[in-house]
């Protein structure tokens, strides 16, 4: 299933596509989905597609603001953090941040695969496109894409001068400049460059009491360039450059339940406030750069290598308990290098034969500490550094057997070994100077793994306009060892995981109707999900009293589960001022075996972030003005059910930390000059929704019980003007 999400109006159109009856046809949007320019609508892939136009329209700030406009897509904050991403696709992700764990859901900027979660919830800046890729991308996009990929392109190097600056002021005390400037360089259309910055502020949402300090406030400071050189019409080569600093403090988190260790500290009214005792850190860089070049040999053959380096930093403190009282209270630094090749063969000499082919190396570096101090008396330190090698040999061919009925075949190896060197040792004190002489976990491990993801597919357009689609493929995410293991406590916490895999069929239909002013896409799947790994905090007894007083973010494949759903997604333009567009989604994710302390506990187990329905309806209104500008207005809604917020061991008669369905009302109205100048008011979360995202449960040996909450109702004006 395909969509524009909503599409553009006709003026929207993709380069190079000319409008059709001027705004009275939905226009067409390119995408790369199969690593080859095709038309959304033709292309027998689960992708939900963006214009530049529709983000703007949609008032699409990051990543986590297109959760509802994408079926069966859940993408947030992690818990504490504003920049480290959270994402779930179709019920499969993963919401364990550490070092070591792999992303269950790519992120990949501009062909890159951004490997590790913090920095990638990407702020949306002179963007080309953003595609989201529902369903096992193994063929085309390899590991970690078992859920799917989320693509961000940034806006290319066309040759004529071009940029744009533009203002947001908000309430909270949102002040937003973004600001970008590309063309030629020196007249030389061989030579092209361009610029795109941004800072992102606000005040936060809450306070710290104690300090009176911001919370979920945000400061970040982003900054893209592009370099291109067109040595001829056939080759050319092209230098990226993208840095982002983010210096926000921490989120709040709400207190669920009262702490029976510190009564007088009660629950507050506030779902942002906080008394958290820990400093007001939790500071992200990341950085990349790349190099890519673009090699088209004769008119059958095309070919593009890749070479990328990223490396990002975190410093954070998390205050689990949320109080001055030291019950929980853990610092935190993470690391991470990465550099990667990819080498690219298109093959398209207009026949009945097209494909792609390549090769990909990545060598990744991830590593950091965290230091634990619970109740000021046990006092932990857990170091460690995951180093992965990973090579993969894809390709992904389309074949016509008729002029109506396509076969596409992939398939991908990978062969991949991880490398752990792990050192968890008890403290005498808060100053991690004297050992106490319980070492936790001290080895140096490594394990190989390898893989063969396969996809076949079938197309047939019934018409012109109608095509309907069937598609069996594979998807697995790596394993690897625990840099949380306690092993002298629970010894099994220091052998390795191993990789999930899912196995899905899909059928589907992509649809145009009354003249392409309809658009109706449909898909049903059904997906086989084994080895899945859960990372579940987990209370242990770690002075051997025989009391559980301490815990730790233990990781397992817990079994095996179904998830079968349906999508829609639809676009309507009615008349050429309306537009209403959005999708539906149902999911049912159910674990066939979920296997803890030897027993089968599936029946007593919920799937994370996978609420049964789901979806967004947009209703759009423009109308042209007399001097060539127009005017359009936007209401949204958005819902979904009932969703389990939090990975966690729930026995029965338990609880875990949930959120009852909801939904959001967002708004837009917006004026263009019919010149530079765009002026747009948005409005999201309108009736102020409370409404959590995700949480911790340390009760059992911690009495915490928290949840992260989205954002409050948020309303701001923007002023743009291009040139």
């Amino acid at each position: 299933m395909a969509s524009a999400a909503p599409a553009a109006w006709a003026q929207d159109t993709a380069a190079g596509e000319p409008a059709v009856d001027e705004a009275r046809t939905l226009g067409a949007v390119t995408v790369t989905a199969r690593k080859r320019e095709e038309t959304l609508q033709e292309v027998p892939v689960a992708v939900t597609a963006f214009t530049p136009e529709a983000l703007d329209r949609l008032g699409v700030e990051d990543l986590g603001d297109l959760d509802a406009q994408v079926p069966n897509l859940t993408i947030y904050a992690a818990r504490g953090s504003s920049s480290t991403i959270t994402a779930y696709i179709r019920g499969v992700g993963q919401s364990d941040p550490l070092w070591g764990v792999d992303p269950g859901v790519g992120i990949y900027l501009d062909d890159v695969y951004i490997a590790r979660p913090q920095g990638a919830l990407l702020d949306v800046f002179d963007v080309e496109r953003v595609e989201v890729l529902r369903g096992p991308q193994g063929t085309l996009y390899g590991k970690n894409t078992i859920g799917g990929a989320i693509k961000y392109i940034s806006r290319g190097l066309p040759a004529a001068t071009d940029g744009f600056a533009s203002l947001t002021v908000g309430n909270h005390g949102q002040l937003d400049v973004k600001a970008a400037l590309g063309g030629a360089i020196g007249g030389n259309d061989a030579l092209r460059a361009r610029v795109a910055v941004a800072s992102l502020n606000n005040d936060g949402f809450g306070e710290n009491t104690i300090t009176d300090q911001p919370v979920s406030d945000k400061e970040i400071l982003a900054l893209r360039a592009q370099l291109g050189a067109y040595v001829s019409e056939d080759l050319d080569i092209q230098f990226a450059l993208d840095w982002m600093d983010d210096q926000s403090g921490v989120r709040g988190a709400k207190m669920l339940a009262p702490n029976r260790f510190v009564p007088m500290f009660p629950p507050m009214d506030s779902r942002y406030d906080v008394r958290n005792g820990m400093p007001n850190v939790n500071d992200t860089s990341m950085a990349g750069a790349s190099a890519t070049v673009n090699w088209r040999a004769n008119d059958d053959w095309g070919f593009k290598y890749v070479l990328a380096k990223r490396e990002s930093d975190t410093e954070t403190n998390i205050d689990f308990d949320t109080t001055p009282a030291t019950i929980a209270d853990v610092k935190a630094f993470y690391s991470d290098e990465q550099v990667s090749h990819e080498l690219q063969a298109n093959y398209d000499a207009g026949g009945r034969a097209r494909g792609v082919m390549g090769l990909y190396a990545f060598d990744g570096e991830a590593g950091g500490q965290v230091l634990n101090n619970f109740f000021g008396l046990l006092f932990g330190d857990t170091q460690g550094t995951v180093f992965t090698e990973s090579v993969a040999l894809y390709a992904d061919w389309t074949f016509d057997l008729t002029d109506r009925l396509a076969l596409g075949v992939g398939a991908r190896y990978t062969d991949e070994d991880k490398n752990a060197v792990v050192f968890n040792q008890g403290y005498t004190d808060a100053t991690y100077t004297t050992p106490t002489g319980v070492v936790a976990a001290d080895f140096d491990k490594t394990i190989n793994f390898t893989n063969t993801s396969p996809k076949v597919s079938l197309d047939y357009h019934v018409t012109p306009d109608v095509m309907v689609y069937g598609s069996a493929s594979r998807g697995f995410k790596s394993g690897g060892y625990n840099i949380r293991a306690q092993a002298t406590a629970v010894p099994r916490s220091a052998e390795p995981f191993d990789d999930e895999v899912v196995d899905s069929f899909e059928v589907g239909t992509k649809m145009g109707f009354l003249d392409q002013t309809l658009f109706l896409n449909l898909s049903a799947f059904h997906n086989q999900y084994e080895d899945i790994q859960l990372s579940v905090f987990t209370s242990f007894d770690s002075d051997g009293d025989g009391t559980n007083d301490a815990f730790f973010g233990d990781f397992t494949n817990a079994g095996a589960g179904t998830v079968d759903g349906v999508e829609a997604e639809y676009q309507w333009l009615p008349t050429s001022n309306w537009l209403i567009a959005g999708n539906l989604a149902w999911l049912d994710a159910q674990y066939d075996e979920f296997i803890y302390a030897g027993q089968n506990i599936a029946d007593e187990q919920e799937f994370t972030n996978a609420p049964e329905f789901s979806g967004a309806i947009n209703v759009e209104y423009r109308t042209d003005l007399a001097n060539g500008g127009d005017i359009a207005a936007r209401l949204g809604y958005s819902y979904q059910s009932d969703v389990v917020a939090t990975t966690e061991i729930v026995r029965t008669g338990a609880q875990p930390i949930t959120q009852d369905g909801y939904g959001l009302v967002n708004a837009g109205l917006s004026w263009r000059s019919g010149g530079p100048w765009t002026v747009t008011l948005q409005g999201s979360n309108l009736t102020d929704k409370e409404y959590r995202t995700t949480g911790y449960n340390l009760d059992a040996a911690l009495g915490v019980l928290t949840g992260f909450y989205g954002p409050p109702r948020q309303y701001s004006v923007s002023v743009r003007y291009d040139f």
